[in-house]
């Protein structure tokens, strides 16, 4: 079977989410019989437009398609694979719950975009998500498709070496004792005031590692606390290792309001870092309070738990070290057998 595994705008989008999963389905289709392409035009972008203007059929030769991404681009796909009776799978890694608080107006756009996204989903012979939250509210639109969860992953191997960039990292960036971080653009819908909130009423080092937007598009919010973070607290911006963060760090904490599953939660676990994440209801499915990580439903419950942890160093080791057997189950194993089958269900159905 040759498939098109499909993310636009990939350069953009690949230090983002979309762009992990995408990277993590392919790796693990990679030692599958499935030979994956991962463009569906024949040539680059002016071949492209010079076979359109001729007559001439744009789209390579697939079996199936599967776009990660609801763009024109994704459209245009899944209107040739409608036309030429090759099955669609559509992965819903953007809902628009997740898309609110993100850029400036984002929140003022989701009504519109959930619409968009019911009629774009609905195309799909089979629509993919990372959780059974997820494909709740997809159900909630409606979305007019079958809908089946399946994990993002987390790649081990992207990770390996993080401990030995522990002392790089933490003197580039000035951090010290136990160190309380994110990873990931720096969106108010990921916790950003909790965050900054927290690190104005503790004395401990916090680090916030990953891009924010400066220009006219930026969320005011995230301008506001970029422009003057507490003192004990770092945006570092862009890094070139996301392991380096991984080392540095040493609680993960992520009050973030809403996510379709969280698969940075998922590395920091598999790094055997500490994580304190929000009680939503998508992190039921996948963590374990007290087992795996503690979770909190408010700033004061945070504050706690990151006191409980600075005092008690065996906690914060036995959580990290159940939480490396959490994201075991993740693998990327797991996802190219998931994968791979529902590529053939799909395609003989």
């Amino acid at each position: 079977m040759r498939a098109l595994n499909y993310l636009e705008c990939e350069g953009p989008l690949q230090r983002s989410g979309w762009g992990t999963a995408a990277a993590q389905q392919r790796k693990a289709l990679a030692d599958t019989d499935i030979d994956i392409v991962t463009s569906p035009w024949r040539g680059d972008v002016p071949a492209t437009v010079r076979s359109l203007a001729a007559g001439d059929d744009a789209f390579r030769e697939f079996d199936l398609a599967h776009c990660n991404a609801p763009g024109p681009g994704s459209l245009a796909v899944a209107r040739h694979a409608r036309k030429n009776g090759i099955p669609l799978v559509l992965h819903a890694h953007m809902t628009a719950e997740d898309f609110g608080e993100s850029f400036r107006f984002s929140s003022e756009v989701a009504p519109l975009l959930r619409r968009y996204l019911r009629w774009f989903y609905s195309q799909a012979d089979l629509l993919l998500c990372p959780s059974q939250y997820t494909k709740e509210l997809l159900e909630d639109y409606p979305v007019e498709a079958p809908i089946e969860t399946i994990t993002n992953g987390i790649d081990r191997d992207s990770l390996a070496g993080h401990e030995a960039l522990r002392e790089t990292y933490r003197g580039r960036y000035d951090l010290d004792g136990m160190v309380v971080f994110a990873l990931g653009s720096v969106f108010e819908r990921k916790g950003l005031t909790d965050f900054c909130r927290l690190a104005e009423a503790t004395d401990y080092d916090f680090a916030w590692f990953g891009t924010y937007d400066t220009g006219p598009h930026a969320s005011p919010v995230v301008k506001k606390w970029t422009d003057n973070p507490p003192e004990n607290l770092t945006f570092t911006g862009w890094v070139e290792d996301k392991r380096g963060a991984f080392g540095a760090g040493d609680v993960f904490c992520f009050p973030t309001k809403v996510e379709n599953q969280g698969i940075v939660v998922l590395e920091a676990m598999a790094c055997g870092k500490t994580v304190v994440i929000s009680d939503i209801p998508v992190f039921e499915e996948f963590f374990t309070h007290g087992e795996d990580c503690l979770k909190c439903s408010s700033r004061v419950e945070f504050r706690r738990a990151l006191d409980r942890l600075a005092d008690d160093p065996d906690l914060r080791e036995r959580l990290g070290a159940n939480a490396r057997e959490t994201a075991a189950e993740h693998s990327l194993e797991r996802v190219g057998d998931e994968l791979s089958h529902i590529y053939r269900e799909v395609t003989t159905a």
